[in-house]
């Protein structure tokens, strides 16, 4: 893992609009902060906003988590997944709430229900896994990786061009387009946003460098490991459904992937075949 430095940030401070961190996360973040979190204080300040009550009940009752039960309200929902945990799914549906479409030069409909489709497809893969990772880790980066995207298209009315110059040229990866235009790339701002709204370093890290295949050669906890590998994987797949094509940086980091996953072609075309039926739902 490494720090980044404060000058590589001094262009995204600068001027440079993102939206603010939510009054609920804050009050949530406090909380869990606390020597003894309430849990019951916890499911309160959830169940307080309607939206993000009901996001997260729909999310925990997904085929993801494959429940046995219907699990009905906050609460139970807390109990059963923890304050870590239910914390992270807060997180998840609030940063789709935090753009505002007409600020926005990209359909951010669209882009969230592509990270959503990650996210979930970055779940399936965790569940299937001979090492175990939160799978809320999996959908919290899933959702929030490439978040840098509506941040740039919030400051730059150009940037649907750059977007759209990305996406025909395949030969070259977004962040490059994006590092020639405006000095600065969605990693590095989706990084600042993420910093911002106090996620865990872990996953700030890796939002950072969710381009960057030199990540497999250097030591990290395994579960680090584990979640970008799936989060590259999920990645791929989507690509591959929505598009027909894989994803631009899947061929340098495919191999380097399955083995951290401990998966060979046929498993990944298991999961790719199981994944794809969840995203036809």
């Amino acid at each position: 893992m490494i720090d980044i430095d404060d000058r590589i940030l001094s262009d995204v401070k600068h001027g440079f609009n993102i939206p603010p961190k939510p009054e609920l996360l804050s009050a949530l973040q406090t909380e869990l902060k606390s020597p003894e979190p309430d849990l019951n204080q916890v499911a309160k300040l959830i169940a307080s906003d309607v939206a993000t009550a009901a996001a997260v009940l729909k999310v925990i009752n997904s085929p993801s988590y494959g429940l046995a039960r219907t699990i009905t309200d906050i609460r139970q929902a807390v109990m059963f997944l923890g304050l870590s945990s239910i914390a992270k799914l807060v997180t998840g549906f609030l940063i789709k709430q935090a753009f505002d479409q007409k600020k926005c030069c990209i359909k951010l409909e669209r882009f969230w229900d592509t990270a959503s489709d990650i996210a979930n497809v970055a779940t399936l893969i965790g569940q299937k896994l001979k090492s175990k990772v939160p799978i809320e880790n999996l959908h919290l980066l899933g959702l929030f990786h490439d978040a840098g995207i509506p941040a740039m298209a919030l400051n730059y009315p150009d940037y649907i061009k750059v977007l759209s110059a990305a996406n025909r040229n395949y030969d070259t990866l977004l962040v490059a387009h994006e590092e020639m235009h405006y000095r600065t790339n969605h990693a590095v701002v989706g990084y600042y946003l993420a910093s911002q709204w106090h996620l865990p370093k872990a996953t700030c890290q890796l939002i950072l460098r969710h381009h960057d295949a030199t990540l497999f050669e250097e030591t990290m906890e395994q579960e680090h490991l584990l979640t970008f590998a799936a989060l590259k994987m999920a990645e791929n797949i989507v690509h591959s459904h929505k598009r027909f094509v894989a994803a631009p940086d899947w061929p340098f980091m495919k191999a380097q992937v399955l083995l951290a996953l401990e998966l060979d072609e046929d498993d990944y075309q298991d999961i790719k075949d199981d994944a794809e039926e969840l995203l036809m739902v």
